[in-house]
């Protein structure tokens, strides 16, 4: 491969870097094409791009993001990046659901948000919940917190006026 070639593709893998919410690094040696294939399309699906880079490409594109050193021993053996631009959480879940059928496909490590996880912490990222999960979640509650405010308001307002009719009738 020419230089040029490998600049292009060092330009082009930085950007998606910083572009990503999360990035996965895997080791697929021992998959068949059409394996490679229904993996690709499962990535697709969830809104992942996944891509076969060399090693040493992918520590020059690494090299101005925070904890990239941290990175630097899933860089080994064969190697393929899982970009989640849209849910950082989303190429973990293929990654297991794939991989409990597929032995030859192996979690390397992730960084998501400068923060590194290693290759025993696929199965606490993929029961993470999804963004569109937790804004969902989050609507959830403020929806439940505003419908019950009236109730609340209206609650105490009739305790309020009770307690004034009651001052007034001992009053009287």
């Amino acid at each position: 491969m020419k230089r040029d070639k490998k600049e292009q593709i060092v330009q082009e893998v930085a950007e998606k870097i910083n572009r990503s919410q999360g990035i996965y690094l895997t080791e697929f040696q021992g998959l068949s094409v059409a394996k490679m294939s229904e993996l690709r399309n499962e990535f697709r699906k969830a809104g992942v791009e996944y891509r076969v880079v060399k090693n040493t490409l992918i520590k020059k594109a690494l090299k101005d993001l925070d904890g990239a050193d941290k990175l630097a021993p899933g860089l080994k053996s064969t190697t393929a990046v899982a970009f989640g631009f849209d849910d950082p959480v989303a190429p973990a879940k293929v990654i297991r659901k794939f991989g409990k059928t597929n032995e030859a496909l192996k979690f390397k490590m992730a960084a998501i948000d400068g923060v590194v996880f290693g290759p025993d912490q696929l199965q606490l990222l993929s029961e993470m919940l999804s963004k569109k999960e937790n804004v969902g979640r989050a609507a959830g509650v403020i929806n439940n917190v505003i419908s019950s405010v009236p109730m609340v308001v209206n609650a105490v307002m009739r305790n309020l006026v009770y307690a004034l009719d009651q001052v007034a009738r001992q009053k009287q």
